[in-house]
């Protein structure tokens, strides 16, 4: 059987989508790449120039943004002279309505897949009737969508999905076991957006703060709180205990993993986090938000701790697990290698499309 020939549509300059390219591109598609932005370096030894379109716009973090599909007459020219098998769209409010409007309206053959990332279903759909509409839309064009939480699973059938597969965006290879573990430091590295809540962050490390006064917290990332932040931790009086370290590359930010104790994400919405996934390969104790998809990852008290809304960490709860910190580090360590890698979730996605490509193109929905 001759290679699956794919394209990847989506944001090129984001790293989930160069780790998916890495990984299809390991199995022998036939990959070609459109990307609304530009395409990160790392593209450059995945796949040649001439496999790749950038169409160049600047969309906004919180959505609206109508400049991407302003772009479908130049993608349906590309995608019509590429000739997919299959138009793989990442992040389905936005590139997989370009897919849709591509295949339904501007001849581009082939057939859609769509790959959830988690605002796009557990937050816009509820923004709008229009954006709810829209979104099940995409995902009846889809002959099959994937999902990293059966949380998110169970929304995405829900709005109109047929097949959807379910699998951590999880990790190409596992890191080296930490051995010098630091008790007092707490690592985050969510984006410093609203959605991610690190205002929350703030707050629940000055409790932690106020009860261990050795603990220092390291937050990743940028984002357009930055400055807030900055004047929070200063207000709580943390200014010496609170590092922002900004955006990191993927070593650097391997080295905090594998240092600090402690990793806190405390989202207001999320699917299951690629860096949730990450903090428990390195051997960090999760504190997370109460959502569905963190449950999924985290028994509270067990293998780290969920936080309702408002509340902090127990002093006597924070020690049980510091006590308990180098087993949880083995079976969270454990738990990602047997579920958590990506290659053979990559591989078991692309058994199910030759599946589908060789039963033939099923009745449009």
């Amino acid at each position: 059987m001759s290679p699956v020939r794919l394209v990847l549509l989506g944001d090129g300059e984001s790293p989930h989508l160069l780790k998916w390219a890495r990984a299809l591109a390991a199995e022998g598609v036939d990959l070609w790449a459109a990307s609304s932005r530009g395409f990160l370096p790392g593209f450059d030894a995945v796949l040649p120039a001439d496999r790749r379109l950038a169409l160049h716009t600047r969309p906004r973090f919180g959505g609206g943004n109508l400049q991407v599909l302003a772009t479908l007459p130049r993608l349906a020219r590309w995608l019509r002279q590429v000739r997919p098998d299959w138009l793989h769209a990442h992040y389905l409010t936005s590139h997989g309505t370009l897919g849709w409007l591509a295949q339904a309206g501007a001849g581009v053959p082939g057939r859609l897949v769509g790959s959830a990332w988690g605002s796009d279903i557990l937050v816009t759909p509820d923004r709008h009737p229009l954006l709810r509409w829209l979104t099940g839309r995409v995902l009846r064009a889809c002959a099959l969508t994937t999902s990293d939480s059966l949380h998110m699973a169970a929304r995405m059938q829900a709005l109109g999905a047929a097949e959807v597969m379910t699998f951590p965006f999880g990790l190409e290879a596992l890191p080296p076991e930490a051995t010098d573990k630091d008790d007092d430091l707490w690592f985050a590295n969510r984006g410093l957006e609203p959605i991610y809540q690190p205002q929350r962050v703030i707050e629940v490390f000055a409790g932690i703060a106020a009860q261990r006064p050795q603990a220092r917290l390291v937050v990743a990332n940028d984002g357009s709180l930055q400055p807030a932040l900055v004047e929070q931790a200063q207000a709580h009086g943390l200014a010496e205990r609170v590092r922002f370290v900004g955006r990191l590359g993927a070593d650097e930010q391997a080295r905090w993993y594998a240092k600090a104790r402690w990793y806190l994400s405390l989202p207001a919405s999320d699917s299951v986090s690629v860096s949730v996934l990450e903090a428990m390969a390195h051997g960090c104790v999760p504190l997370l938000s109460d959502l569905p998809a963190n449950r999924e990852l985290v028994r509270s008290g067990d293998n780290g701790l969920v936080l309702a809304d408002g509340a902090l960490p127990d002093a006597a709860a924070l020690q049980a697990l510091l006590a308990r910190s180098a087993s949880i580090a083995s079976d969270n360590r454990a738990w990602v290698a047997g579920h958590a890698l990506f290659q053979p979730c990559v591989r078991r996605f692309l058994a199910r499309l030759q599946a589908l490509q060789a039963a033939g193109p099923c009745a449009a929905r």
